[in-house]
């Protein structure tokens, strides 16, 4: 596909690609590709849904104070630690919780942040409405919460208006990890999982169709899925 081609035809779709279980380090290089791909407008918007082994990562607002334990835990827990360059604090993936990353260029989004995160939160919040469970947002915090337990988080990243990172759901991952640290810098508060909040067995892939599908409703993007990860570099799809 050549720079620029079918660009306006494009602009209105988001293709998806579900990369299953996915280590931090990999997902953000792959992020980082794409970012600079989608800026020479060579692919069109990506939404990448995945898993993570469990990992720390602490933001560019974070301290590695709001981990409350030492590496030896962690190593017995298998949990690996990333600084990494989105916004925010300290966060915990891991199984069982879906990790939602989109590569969009926010010159048809807007070009606005606070826009950008409460799109993300708006997500969320449909999704979580399907399973029957309210959730809402805090005014001085980033995320959505249940109850006043956080069940999904967002961070965020810009590089030549093309954003990355995104935002993930707690859908019956380990609630244990998340006590090794002080998810968000945030002390007044906990955190919950859809799972826990619904009162039954939740399954991964039917919240990332739901994911995929709410996320076009939000965004107005056209969703095109049945990508596989080795067509991320691809745009063909989008020609007439």
């Amino acid at each position: 596909m050549k720079p620029g081609m079918g660009e306006n035809r494009a602009a209105g779709r988001c293709r998806v690609v579900h990369l299953g279980r996915y280590g931090y380090r990999e997902a953000w290089a792959l992020q980082e590709r794409l970012v600079e791909l989608r800026a020479g407008a060579l692919v069109p918007d990506t939404l990448l849904l995945l898993s993570h082994p469990p990992v720390i990562t602490i933001g560019r607002q974070g301290t590695r104070a709001n981990i409350l334990v030492d590496g030896e835990v962690l190593a017995r827990a298998g949990i690996e630690i990333h600084e990494t360059d989105r916004g925010g604090d300290v966060t915990y993936h891991g199984p069982g919780q879906l990790v939602a990353y989109a590569v969009l260029d926010l010159g048809w989004h807007g070009r606005d942040l606070h826009r950008l995160i409460f799109n993300y939160e708006e997500v969320v919040i449909r999704v979580l409405h399907r399973y029957g469970v309210k959730g809402c947002r805090l005014e001085k915090h980033p995320g959505v919460w249940v109850e006043g337990r956080k069940i999904g988080a967002v961070g965020v990243a810009v590089r030549n208006w093309v954003c990355y990172h995104g935002f993930a759901v707690n859908i019956d991952p380990d609630m244990t990890h998340f006590s090794y640290i002080l998810p968000c810098g945030i002390r007044e508060s906990g955190v919950t999982s859809l799972a826990r909040v619904s009162g039954r067995p939740v399954a991964e892939a039917g919240v990332a169709q739901v994911v995929a599908e709410v996320f076009g409703e939000v965004f107005g993007r056209e969703m095109v899925t049945g990508y596989a990860p080795e067509e991320l570099w691809a745009g063909v799809r989008f020609e007439p």
